[in-house]
């Protein structure tokens, strides 16, 4: 259709030509009136009078049709149809039974401007106003078989392409906006990972960084393996940036215990962990999404220990739970320091709590004591305790 929307108002000349071809195609069926015009015996002032009327029908049938999609109310429809249906009626009784068919006009200009709840009503309505119409002009029952079915079959037909036209674009727009959403929640995604990495890195390189200076020049070869341990750091960030930026990065608890371990001793943190290495920690049976949820709640934790609380002791508890609800995986990182995070939570706090949900867990976070204590819960697949500690 040469570019114009289903449903939708021409929006150049181009697309208004081609959709008054389309409908100007229909007006074939009016051959009967103008025949009766020009042929019919009438008079010449009747003759003007009957042009004139055809003319006033066929404009105002127009200016139905194009206002379709334009945002006017049903009332003023509803009166439009009136006015076709009152020129309808009084150019029959006055002209013949050839003018009849312009009901039909009137039943499908009804159908496809007007809701269905509406044109359920005029219809029928109309269709019974040519009934009576036809049986008050002479010869008009001849005409009625022919006239009254495409009437009611040509009105339905319209409301039944109106609605297809209303569901098409409202898809269209559920499209658009599931697109956006979708497009929206890659961008939460990544920018979650890249705070949560980058916290984490930064936050560690930072540490080696003031460590490494504090030995020179008393130790080199101690500032030169921090330097080293830098480099490193630099490089999986970057490679853990890169993965994010993909969508690949899945990280595990048995890395981030490992990471853990190492950001907090750098910091000179004692740190009470359970075992790194996966063939003590047993996580058998627990869901990928779970893992991964923890396994960041447990780097993004670690990060604000090293970073804001002025802590001198971290613990770390992995523990199975059984609940109503099924066996969950606890993750509960306490510290004794005073500069945790307040009753604000930050981007990182707000993030692991979207993670969270997102894998069916929850995230508990405040000062307890003299410290402050993060809880994250997620779905596991059995209930044991993973362990507390080396």
């Amino acid at each position: 259709m040469s570019g114009i929307g289903i449903g939708q108002r021409p929006q150049n000349r181009r697309q208004k030509a081609v959709k008054l071809l389309w409908i100007g195609i229909w007006l074939a069926y009016l051959s009967a009136p103008v025949s009766d015009l020009l042929h019919g015996g009438h008079s010449d002032g009747v003759r003007v009078l009957g042009w004139i009327g055809l003319v006033a029908f066929v404009a105002w049938y127009f200016a139905l049709i194009f206002r379709t999609g334009r945002g006017e109310t049903n009332g003023v429809v509803l009166a439009s149809v009136a006015v076709l249906a009152a020129q309808s009626t009084v150019l029959s009784l006055t002209l013949g039974r050839e003018w009849l068919v312009l009901f039909v006009y009137v039943a499908i200009s009804s159908g496809a401007a007007l809701p269905f709840h509406l044109a359920r009503w005029t219809i029928p309505a109309v269709s019974a106003l040519l009934t009576g119409v036809a049986l008050a002009v002479p010869g008009g029952t001849s005409y009625l078989a022919g006239l009254l079915f495409p009437a009611l079959l040509g009105g339905y037909s319209m409301t039944g392409i109106r609605e297809l036209v209303r569901t098409t674009i409202e898809l269209r727009e559920a499209r658009a906006t599931v697109a956006q959403l979708a497009a929206n929640e890659e961008r939460l995604r990544l920018a979650r990972d890249l705070h949560d990495l980058l916290g984490h890195s930064l936050s560690l390189i930072t540490l080696k960084s003031e460590l490494a200076g504090r030995m020179l020049p008393a130790h080199p070869d101690k500032a030169a393996q921090q330097v080293a341990d830098i480099e490193h750091v630099s490089r999986q960030a970057l490679v853990d940036v890169r993965e994010a930026v993909s969508g690949y990065r899945r990280p595990r608890l048995s890395a981030e215990l490992a990471g853990a371990q190492v950001a907090l001793a750098t910091a000179g943190i004692t740190a009470d962990l359970p075992p790194a290495d996966p063939g003590r920690t047993d996580l058998t049976g627990i869901p990928e999404d779970s893992e991964t949820a923890l396994a960041w709640a447990l780097r993004e934790a670690v990060t604000n220990v090293v970073r804001h609380s002025g802590a001198h002791r971290c613990t770390v508890r992995l523990l199975r739970r059984q609940t109503l609800d099924g066996p969950i995986l606890e993750l509960s990182v306490e510290d004794d320091g005073s500069g945790s995070p307040g009753s604000s939570p930050g981007h990182g706090l707000t993030g692991l709590t979207e993670r969270l949900e997102k894998a069916g867990g929850s995230l508990e976070a405040g000062h307890v004591g003299h410290g402050f204590r993060l809880i994250a819960r997620a779905p596991a697949g059995r209930t044991t305790d993973v362990g507390s500690g080396p």
